[in-house]
């Protein structure tokens, strides 16, 4: 058996989104990465450290500088004949180029993937993961986008994996790139992060999101988070999201400041280790998955824990 995995990345860092789907492929068998980008040569020399990585293939061009997925697709199918699993972290990325590949390779892909049993058997959350499910397919390929926080990162050094230049598909000329606006933030990456404050409605307007957060997030050196209700309300910006629609994280600690706990929010962070919850109304689901709760105003409670944060730490 032998895995291609998409690597994801910044044009001059890999994501660690790859590195947890890399400790997935190594359960199916010989690990391929295809890094595609436009002059990204080191990108491809962080993957080729990367334990149990066979083969690194290059595709540097720039029909790719932007990796969309219009011009990915093409080159993926033409390397998919040598390989039985294609796989992708169920970033934004991901999830928008693997159901294309599946589409084109004429099987069924396999989301959300958080366990695999056998080359032809894994484990998807579905019902806004309420119910687990177990997948056996019986495809000769199979399209499988991996959740991150169910594995744990390969090693980025050990490794001893070959580069490969490989022939690029000409642009469809499908899509273009217009622009992109990104967040740059001090705090840790959300996906990634071991602690993370998350805030709600409850914040009650952008302005106390940040006077309020940021400085229990910094204490903590934790990533900030929110939910969909705080996202729709102008707090933050959509990337900070965490549920269903946003992005899934399963940190050592999760601090949920002002989060009523709607089931769309729970699927996104219940798997964390920690759950602690502050809230005025004793009566709001998220209790029901907190390990600790605090029934009090934020507006009171959240600096009063900054104080004893800084108290302990001095």
């Amino acid at each position: 058996m032998s895995v291609l995995i998409i690597a994801e990345h910044q044009q001059q860092q890999l994501d660690e989104a790859t590195l947890h789907a890399v400790t997935a492929a190594a359960k199916l068998g010989e690990v391929d990465i295809l890094v595609a980008g436009d002059k990204v040569e080191k990108v491809a020399e962080q993957a080729q450290q990367i334990a149990g990585v066979r083969t690194v293939l290059l595709a540097d061009a720039a029909v790719y500088a932007e990796s969309l997925a219009e011009a990915v697709t093409p080159l993926v199918i033409s390397l998919a004949k040598e390989y039985t699993h294609i796989l992708a972290a169920a970033t934004s990325a991901g999830k928008n180029l693997l159901p294309r590949v599946a589409a084109l390779l004429d099987c069924a892909p396999v989301s959300e993937v958080i366990d695999i049993i056998d080359a032809q058997t894994f484990v998807h959350p579905i019902y806004a993961g309420n119910a687990l499910q177990t997948v056996r397919s019986e495809q000769a390929q199979h399209v499988l986008t991996i959740r991150a926080t169910a594995f744990a990162p390969a090693a980025t050094t050990g490794g001893q994996a070959t580069i490969e230049k490989v022939a690029y598909e000409t642009s469809q000329n499908l899509s273009r790139f217009i622009d992109r606006t990104l967040t740059h933030s001090d705090h840790p990456e959300l996906t990634t992060a071991k602690t993370v404050v998350s805030g709600g409605r409850g914040l009650g307007s952008a302005e106390n999101f940040a006077a309020l957060l940021n400085p229990l997030a910094d204490t903590l050196n934790a990533a900030i988070g929110a939910s969909r209700a705080a996202v729709d309300a102008d707090y933050i910006p959509n990337e900070y999201q965490v549920g269903q629609t946003g992005k899934v994280v399963a940190p050592e600690l999760y601090i949920a400041v002002g989060i009523s706990g709607a089931i769309q929010h729970l699927a996104g962070m219940k798997d964390s280790k920690v759950i602690v919850a502050i809230n005025k109304d004793a009566d709001a689901p998220i209790f029901n998955v907190a390990d600790y709760g605090l029934v009090a105003d934020l507006n009171v409670a959240v600096p009063e824990l900054v104080e004893q944060l800084k108290a302990i730490m001095s």
